[in-house]
């Protein structure tokens, strides 16, 4: 199904792990409202697994958080530390088989694990894995990982996570649960964000993807969790090592563009004041005479305000969102595409008939869907339509978690601001320039990864090399 928004990135996921020191703390639960603070990191599937013992239970299905769990589930989840997730697939397809959480018996017990980001070398590891003679259930790089764990001949785990991470290549944040611990580790670019936090009034630490799932939750903010680390917990004791020095610091700029939620804090650094910041920047970029200033809701809000407050023209809701718009059914033969849009986004006449607008968006992949907006924008009565992004144009494919692979389906690999100007449809167009950007976010140009404004990959990766989300996915097994 397409989405209204399939002109954003789509990012792979959001990870949370649990654990408490008191064997009688209810960890699903937490994890279920840790889950809802990372739901817009992905919405194709959501899982949770628990350890009680020795005993581990999961449950996972495809859907937001509200259509795979019900209040009944959570009996069947007992156990003081467990991990959760919400998907959208960079690597291997919907299918059941390809939700996470993973578990997989191993030499030591029972395994579970939840990953965000992309192993840009994971079919070498596949064929490697078969060559084992491992059997494997999914097309996802994640599968892979527990595999590689289970053939190391330490029989530590600790030990054996990290001789794995040594053979991974690529982005990847990790929570794993084991023997009643909880491990989280970083890649050592740091491409995926990770935090570490402490249960309030208990014994027990979280690890998330963002800090907003902690704030849910209860937990005390404690640090990130550094590139290339392991953090290890049983819930009253704590340890860290590090499995791989000397790397680029590289966090997706995106975390601070469009991933992370306006509330979280990123590698020290509020993404809500870091979105006021870009909105600035873009009004000093461009001068222009307008009326009003609205965002695409919802990321493009927080840019807008600041916006508004350095060019001085006033902001308003221009485009209301209906948040109840989901898996609707489109008649055939009328355009589907338009028809989502119009389902997902309504003008406010009021606000833009006679108008001069500027339209404050963070990003454009495809241009489809910022085109429609446009067309609704003029229909309510625009006089003129000026759009500032903020982020430079994207002309590269990412390889790390982001599911724009390919650079043909990029508009700015292939047009010029101008030609994507006249293909949108709007009056005037500007882009956030790399430089700008990087002010922003008040860290240096060496410290993020702007790959896919420039080409600069951290790690050397070409669309050649890597074949897709679907390049581990042979067969397809459909599992009902």
């Amino acid at each position: 199904m397409l989405l209204w928004h399939e002109d954003r990135p789509k990012e792979e996921c959001g990870i949370i792990g649990l654990v408490s020191s008191s064997r009688e703390y209810d960890a699903s639960s937490h994890i279920y409202l840790g889950l809802y603070a990372l739901q817009h990191r992905g919405q194709e599937s959501a899982g949770i697994a628990t350890q009680n013992g020795e005993y581990l239970n999961i449950k996972r299905g495809n859907g937001l958080l509200r259509d795979v769990f019900k209040p009944a589930d959570f009996a069947s989840l007992k156990g003081n530390v467990g991990i959760g997730h919400v998907r959208y697939s960079t690597t291997g397809s919907g299918y059941l088989q390809n939700v996470q959480p993973i578990i997989a018996r191993y030499w030591g017990g029972m395994m579970a694990i939840s990953h965000n980001g992309n192993i840009v070398n994971s079919r070498e590891l596949r064929d490697l894995v078969l060559e084992k003679g491992s059997i494997i259930r999914s097309s996802s790089d994640t599968e892979l990982i527990l595999h590689l764990i289970s053939m190391q001949k330490e029989r530590d785990v600790l030990k054996a996570v990290t001789g794995v991470l040594g053979k991974l290549r690529g982005a990847y944040s990790i929570v794993l649960i084991a023997n009643g611990r909880l491990y989280g580790i970083r890649d050592p670019y740091g491409f995926r964000p990770l935090v570490l936090g402490r249960l309030k009034g208990k014994g027990g630490y979280v690890m998330s993807s963002e800090s907003t799932a902690l704030d849910i939750i209860g937990a005390d903010f404690v640090r990130d969790v550094g590139p290339g680390e392991i953090v290890v917990t049983d819930g009253t004791q704590i340890g860290s090592c590090g499995f791989k020095g000397g790397q680029r610091n590289a966090l997706c700029v995106f975390e601070y563009i469009y991933f992370a939620r306006a509330d979280s804090v990123i590698d020290g650094i509020g993404v809500y004041d870091v979105r006021k910041r870009m909105g600035r920047e873009l009004a000093r970029i461009r001068g222009v005479k307008a009326d009003v200033v609205i965002p695409v809701p919802d990321s493009g809000i927080t840019t807008a305000i600041g916006f508004s407050r350095e060019a001085g023209i006033p902001f308003e809701i221009g485009l209301f969102k209906n948040q109840y718009v989901g898996r609707t059914f489109i008649h055939p033969g009328s355009d589907e595409r338009d028809m989502r849009v119009r389902l997902k986004l309504n003008p406010i006449k009021s606000v833009l008939k006679g108008k001069r607008v500027v339209v404050v968006d963070d990003s454009i992949v495809r241009g489809t869907t910022s085109k429609r907006i446009v067309k609704l924008i003029r229909e309510a009565g625009a006089s003129e339509v000026h759009m500032y992004i903020s982020s430079p144009p994207i002309t590269h494919p990412c390889f790390f978690g982001i599911d724009t692979s390919v650079k043909k389906t990029l508009i700015a690999s292939l047009n010029s601001v101008e030609e994507i100007r006249k293909f949108l449809g709007v009056d005037t167009l500007t882009y956030m320039p790399i430089e700008s950007l990087s002010k922003s976010v008040g860290k240096s140009m060496n410290e993020l990864c702007y790959a896919c404004f420039n080409g600069d990959y951290p790690l050397p990766v070409t669309e050649d090399s890597v074949e897709g989300k679907l390049l581990l996915e042979d067969y397809r097994v459909l599992e009902m």
